[in-house]
């Protein structure tokens, strides 16, 4: 097959400079992969018959980022090319890192050790497309298959056993019938992964297009050590009108009913976690979850903190999941108290989210449900474009003007503004500084009225 890849200019600058040096040098793996699918590549990684120290002799300006595997990062215009010389990997003993890394003059023996054929294919303008393991047929079959054989490939990085799914969920590929058996058979050894590396492939899986393909991972076995307690979802039915899919394929439908955002495809795919752990079933037979948010939100904190997540992406997710199912009546004094609880940032979320997760749901009473939510999101624009508070930052007063009115420093200033912050919830007009100075001196008053007539410590809870 005759390809012509059209290349960065500074890629092209790479391999024309190791070329008149006298070295073999091409564009490699997923950069080719995309190109030849017509997708734009992410990153241009280059290989080459130099060795690191022959690189770095050829360009001014290199970085060292992982030299003992063969890696020099060399810098073009203020761009970044991960130039790595061809290399043949020992023996693997646990499932994530060769024994040892050996440097080879060989393209065939460098592509030989890659993972899957579609990212075994290298590519320069002078020789066109190296395609030796019919990474091109695959393409066109939509298949992944490893190159030889996939008990060795999976044997040798546990990883690509993540991958295998995680490529077929990004192209909407199927799974070659021997990679796929493999996949079965070697996934307990993701045991053996860290963490970090597990998100990482986790989270591109359900970004991607087709996060649905998450059920092959359950399918295959990979969940069961990754994932358990979507597993649990999967075997938990729904009876209850509306539901018409149990709690892992509803889950499934709501995170690709919504965009390939991050934070929302994460707290979608945790919404429901603790439904099997809160179900009960009444007397008529029909299933119920009660207290799921709130039992979801630290069930979701402990998988994100097992996965290795950021601080922040806990807070939002726990947030979302705890309030998902909160449905208010589309009022502005509730939509405020809402947007107050989950925050500004995270309320158009929330909506995103309830919005997914209702058209998961069967279709009993769905677009009455839909209408409602519409609603509450009409009601939190207009309350945003109104600059409305919500919130202590956009209250009239803060804590300073408090001390100016003789109050200590300390809880009660905390106090004080909270209820400040209630009586504007209910009404936005009050958010005025004269408004709020006067409200604030009356509860001092009434405090100190209470305190002189009992003669007792005041206790505020």
């Amino acid at each position: 097959m005759h390809v012509r890849i059209k290349m960065p200019v500074t890629v092209c600058t790479v391999l024309d400079s190791l070329h008149a040096a006298g070295y073999e040098a091409y564009a490699v793996g997923g950069c080719v992969r995309d190109s030849i699918l017509g997708r734009k590549p992410q990153d241009w990684d280059i290989t080459t018959s130099a060795r690191p120290e022959q690189v770095k002799e050829i360009f001014d300006r290199t970085i060292d980022t992982g030299i003992q595997h063969g890696t020099v990062t060399v810098m073009i215009r203020g761009n970044q090319h991960e130039v790595t010389t061809y290399r043949m990997d020992g023996e693997y003993t646990d499932c994530r890192h060769p024994e040892e890394v050996t440097f080879t003059s060989s393209l065939a023996e460098d592509l030989k050790r890659r993972d899957f054929t579609i990212n075994a294919m290298a590519y320069n303008d002078r020789e066109g497309l190296v395609d030796l393991y019919g990474g091109v047929e695959d393409l066109q079959r939509h298949v992944i298959r490893c190159v030889g054989d996939p008990m060795e490939r999976f044997g040798e990085d546990a990883l690509r056993i993540m991958r295998a799914v995680r490529f077929s969920a990004q192209l909407d590929f199927g799974i070659d019938e021997k990679t796929l058996e493999a996949v079965r058979t070697l996934a307990p050894n993701l045991s053996k992964i860290s963490a970090e590396r597990i998100c990482m492939e986790l989270t591109k899986l359900i970004v991607s297009d087709h996060p649905e393909y998450l059920r092959l991972a359950y399918e295959t076995g990979i969940t069961k050590i990754i994932l358990p307690e979507f597993d649990a979802m999967m075997e938990t039915e729904q009876n209850n009108p509306h539901h018409m899919y149990n709690v892992g394929d509803h889950t499934l439908a709501a995170m690709k009913a919504v965009k390939a955002d991050r934070i929302l495809r994460l707290a979608l795919l945790l919404h429901d976690i603790a439904k099997p752990v809160c179900k009960t079933t009444d007397e008529e037979g029909v299933d119920h979850f009660c207290g799921h948010g709130n039992a979801g939100a630290e069930m979701a904190g402990r998988i994100m903190r097992r996965l290795k997540m950021d601080n922040d992406t806990i807070r939002r997710v726990k947030t979302l999941v705890t309030y998902h199912d909160w449905r208010p009546e589309p009022s502005d004094k509730l939509v405020r108290r809402m947007i107050n609880k989950v925050g500004e940032e995270l309320f158009p979320l929330l909506i995103c989210m309830q919005e997914a997760d209702t058209r998961a749901q069967s279709e009993w009473q769905r677009d009455e449900k839909l209408r409602k939510i519409a609603q509450i999101k009409s009601i939190g624009e207009r309350i945003f474009a109104e600059g409305q508070c919500v919130n202590l930052k956009s209250l009239a007063i803060g804590g300073g003007d408090l001390l100016q009115m003789g109050v200590e420093k300390g809880p009660e200033i905390g106090r004080l503004l909270h209820l400040a912050l209630e009586e504007v919830l209910e009404e936005p007009a009050h958010n005025e500084k004269a408004y709020l100075t006067a409200f604030v001196q009356k509860e001092l008053g009434s405090k100190e009225a209470k305190f002189l007539d009992k003669g007792m410590r005041v206790e505020y809870k």
